[in-house]
């Protein structure tokens, strides 16, 4: 009996030996040869946009360095001629189906769109359709085809080590996508992505995936917290855990690479690098979408651009490059649809951020807060009763200096709610060293380059004087905080507005969990 016993033991322990040493590989599996690199979309209308050279000027004061084109423009191209920019140029859907069922059809696409402006452009890689499985899925026999044409195409012409060939998709192929690691493509589609994924991996290419957090957590019903979306630290016991790896997941951006990952070690393929080809977060919404605000995008995106160029890499693979594109250079105002679908951009068309980004310690691609000149200003036409909350709050709590504003001081005049809380929260926004999430004061203040100083009242901010960070920590009431009130020296005729404090922590769901 105690010899059978320590058989078994010994099997047990060979088994776990064998899970481990399995585990490590599977982790290690894909390359770190490279670095992250942020890179933009530009947009699907290019009408909407400016000038292909006022595009590439832009470009270059940000240190942008690629860029994805949703077409191959021969204009666009023209302008980015001798820049040095990685392009990647794209076959669009409608084009798909006449490339996936003809050689000749893909190498004159090459020979046009390709050859004609190599090397001036640096063409690096080539995007055969958009999230064609799940937008058009009629055209999904043939996509294969299409890459392998477009490939061809390449060799031909001694252009594929410099250019590689895939297909974004849309991170819904993947299904039962938590926890990560039992994560695998929709099976209805294995017949065109085994394939597709030995293509990907004979030319030494890359999966592109569209990954969009603002998505899963509006679908998911209250499941997914805000913070949990937009990279905000989470404490460790609020991390989602992956029970079968125990990994711990403090993002969805993470959560949804490394389900990626883990659908496609199911199928066997397990040295294939990821590139996320669209990520960003919508700047303005309906109705029915009030987490699309100018500071959940600011966050997200500069929280996602610090995440990619630290090259964290993900729990499965810490370290490995997943180098982004974020979607988008600039807003669509022209773009049908709900008004988020027209607000992703970083830029309005006139070359004015949306929002500053805050970037300290990544580096210096779009780092569009060159001059230091943001400011923090109350919205015109808020509720008043709100904006007395948040003067009240950044007075108070904020430990914000508002001696300025007092009776024969500065900043006194005009006497009014807006203008004195329009000081009060740039005060508290400058302190924080115009950290992500302390401009908002739920939702009645906004960034903005215009500094609102006036007469003798010199905001803080300007000329570029700034306070310290506090502790690393935001304390201003966000768009997913309760705005508490104090009894203020600044109380106006609408009376004072004061609410208890509420803080909590949301809690994933047991799907999370």
């Amino acid at each position: 009996m105690v010899l059978e016993e320590g058989r078994v033991l010994a099997v047990i322990k060979e088994s776990m030996a064998a899970l481990l040493l399995f585990f490590l590989l599977a982790v290690s599996a894909v390359s770190a040869d490279e670095d992250a690199f942020i890179g933009v979309n530009l947009g699907t209308d290019l009408s909407d946009v400016p000038s292909p050279t006022q595009v590439v000027a832009l470009l270059k004061s940000q240190n942008i360095r690629h860029i994805r084109l949703y077409d191959a423009d021969r204009a666009m191209l023209l302008a980015l001629a001798n820049t040095g920019i990685q392009v990647t140029v794209s076959v669009p859907n409608d084009q798909l189906l006449g490339i996936g069922q003809s050689n000749a059809t893909a190498a004159n696409w090459i020979a046009r769109n390709v050859i004609a402006h190599v090397p001036a452009t640096n063409i690096t890689s080539i995007a055969v359709g958009s999230e064609v499985l799940s937008a058009l899925p009629n055209a999904a026999p043939v996509l294969v085809s299409a890459l392998k044409f477009i490939h061809s195409a390449l060799v031909a012409s001694n252009l594929d080590r410099q250019i590689k060939v895939s297909t974004p998709h849309s991170s819904a192929i993947i299904l039962d996508s938590f926890p990560p690691s039992q994560a695998f493509f929709n099976r209805s589609w294995d017949p065109v992505m085994v394939p597709l994924l030995k293509f990907l991996q004979s030319t030494d290419s890359y999966l592109m995936l569209n990954v969009y957090p603002y998505y899963d957590y509006m679908q998911s019903n209250g499941v997914i917290p805000l913070d949990y979306a937009l990279f905000r630290p989470l404490p460790p016991n609020k991390e989602a855990v992956d029970a079968n790896t125990l990994l711990h997941y403090t993002n969805v951006f993470d959560a949804i690479v490394d389900a990626a990952y883990f659908a496609m070690s199911y199928l066997n393929f397990t040295k294939l690098p990821i590139v996320v080809t669209e990520s960003g977060w919508p700047s303005k919404g309906d109705s029915s979408e009030p987490d699309a605000t100018l500071d959940n995008a600011n966050t997200y995106n500069s929280n996602l651009i610090r995440h990619v160029l630290n090259n964290t890499g993900t729990p499965k693979h810490p370290g490995i490059a997943v180098s982004t594109y974020i979607y988008e250079l600039y807003n669509e105002d022209l773009r049908p649809g709900s008004v988020s679908e027209k607000n992703w951009g970083l830029f309005n068309a006139n070359g004015v951020p949306v929002y500053t980004l805050h970037l300290t310690g990544a580096g210096t691609v779009l780092a569009n807060d060159t001059t230091n000149q943001t400011f923090c200003v109350a919205k015109e036409g808020a509720d008043r009763k709100m904006l007395q909350a948040a003067l009240d709050w950044a007075c108070g709590p904020g430990k914000v200096d508002c001696s300025p504003l007092l009776q024969g001081q500065p900043c006194y005049e005009p006497d009014n709610v807006l203008t004195h809380a329009t000081y009060a929260v740039n005060a508290y926004f400058q302190r924080m060293a115009k950290s992500p999430g302390t401009c908002d004061f739920k939702g009645v203040a906004t960034v903005t380059t215009t500094d609102p100083s006036h007469g003798t009242c010199i905001f803080p901010g300007s000329g570029g004087r700034n306070s310290s960070f506090i502790n690393g920590t935001s304390l201003a009431p966000s768009s997913n905080s309760t705005t508490s009130g104090c009894l203020s020296l600044f109380f106006y005729s609408g009376g004072s507005f004061t609410s208890s404090v509420i803080i909590g922590l949301l809690v994933l769901s047991a799907v999370f969990l």
